[in-house]
């Protein structure tokens, strides 16, 4: 298993998705492993806000794009991962747009629009691109690039009027309206979870990936595999132990992890595994936790 870990953490180390299965009970559980996804909006405007605050909530890494310094700051956009004040062609340029990116044209005005377009059109499509506007803007402004030399299949893969179709006013509702075809977009090729087969937690620990590959360190994985009820962590969460007791990752912490953290270190040096069930309402009284869930957890020695 210590070499499938080192696969993989070569692979994430050059930007990679990539996922590793568990055996466990005779069943097979999927854990994937996602670098995060760049969104990247071009306009700083009203719908921009609680757009970067909602796509950044899941998980996204939020690049917000305006020409005008008093829309494109760090207190404007403080959930941003980067904000950048330029000309819009200009910024594009500069990020390097690539298929796992996704982009919402949001500027403020048919020009801009059109400008940003040209410039993605000729690059490499983004896994999602999505432009604002009505749909006989929309029609119009495809019709002008295909007029000017763009191919008819790459226009009809823009998402305009952009969102899903959830009759929004607002421009929280709008806002929503195009998370919801974010989301849309980054799960289409997801197959639907039965009974956790694929884990729910995608993160990336890098700390936690280095230590699970090196070969000179005895250690215990510990793999959240099936939640129910209320927990502290979706199944997927993981962690390690160590001859030394340092631990790296969490699945939720304290004194629920603690139990099962005593079991992996006697595990450690001893080529074993075992699973084990954590009965949240055994420790949410004393913790003065709300929780009252179980989940299972694999504990396996590298």
């Amino acid at each position: 298993m210590r070499l499938e870990f080192e696969k993989l953490l070569n692979a994430i180390r050059v930007g990679e998705a990539a996922s590793m299965p568990f055996e466990i009970e005779g069943d097979t559980y999927l854990r994937t492993f996602s670098p995060k996804e760049r969104l990247i909006l071009l306009g700083g405007g009203h719908i921009a806000q609680p757009l970067c605050r909602y796509c950044a909530d899941i998980g996204f890494a939020v690049t917000v794009v305006d020409d005008r310094p008093s829309f494109a700051n760090q207190t404007r956009f403080p959930e941003a991962a980067e904000v950048l004040c330029d000309a819009f062609p200009d910024a594009i340029g500069k990020l390097a747009i690539t298929k796992r990116d996704y982009i919402a044209t949001i500027t403020r005005g048919h020009r801009h629009d059109a400008d940003c377009l040209r410039i993605i059109l000729h690059g490499e499509f983004p896994c999602y691109l999505g432009m604002i506007g009505s749909k006989r803007r929309g029609i119009e402004l495809l019709r002008l690039l295909e007029e000017e030399g763009f191919p008819r299949a790459a226009l009809d893969r823009i998402h305009t009027p952009i969102g899903v179709d959830i009759n929004a006013l607002t421009v929280e509702e709008i806002a929503i309206s195009i998370t919801a075809e974010v989301i849309q977009s980054r799960r289409k090729d997801t197959p639907r979870r039965s009974k956790a087969e694929l884990l729910v937690t995608e993160d990336i620990n890098l700390p936690l990936l280095e230590l699970l590959a090196n070969a000179q360190t005895p250690k215990a994985l510990l793999l959240v595999y099936e939640t129910e009820g209320s927990t502290p962590v979706k199944s997927g969460a993981m962690m390690a132990v160590d001859q030394s007791f340092q631990a790296v990752g969490t699945i939720g912490g304290g004194c629920s992890e603690n139990a099962v953290l005593m079991d992996a270190y006697r595990l450690v040096g001893t080529g074993r595994s075992q699973c084990v069930t954590v009965d949240m309402s055994n420790h949410a009284e004393e913790e003065g936790m709300v929780c009252g869930g179980q989940m299972k957890v694999l504990i396996q020695d590298i």
